[in-house]
């Protein structure tokens, strides 16, 4: 089975790990984003938009909020899924929903309701950890 996109259920990342992150200031080191190690620290640095800190990533997380149309406003869900495959587009496999979590996450604090995680609440509480 291939891809489906993004989904926070699938982030390895630890929640003590998650909230540190969350709750400390951004250094502008790439690494410091759950998910994201030397390797995919190098396909950033590679790819066509040449990420190579905190900063920028977070700026492409934010341009890929938009373009809002007359008829077609970005909602969450939509901007999760295009970073998400931007993230696979530009080679990185592992941790996407990690990464794409933890930016989300982070940004929500400065925009809130730019990540709505009731959007993926499971009603079904059987099925949490496979």
């Amino acid at each position: 089975m291939g891809d489906v996109g993004f989904d926070p259920n699938k982030s390895k990342v630890s929640d003590d790990t998650m909230g540190a992150f969350i709750r400390e200031n951004i250094t502008g080191e790439i690494t410091e984003v759950p998910g994201i190690g030397p390797g995919a620290a190098k396909k950033l640095a590679a790819s066509e938009d040449q990420i190579t800190n905190t900063y920028q990533l977070i700026g492409k997380f934010l341009v890929l909020k938009g373009p809002d149309e007359k008829d077609h406003k970005i909602e969450s869900a939509e901007h999760m899924e295009k970073f998400w495959y931007w993230l696979s587009e530009v080679g990185i496999n592992a941790h996407r929903s990690a990464i794409v979590r933890a930016i989300a996450e982070k940004m929500d604090i400065s925009y809130p309701g730019i990540y709505d995680a009731s959007y993926y609440e499971n009603d079904d509480d059987d099925d949490d950890d496979e």
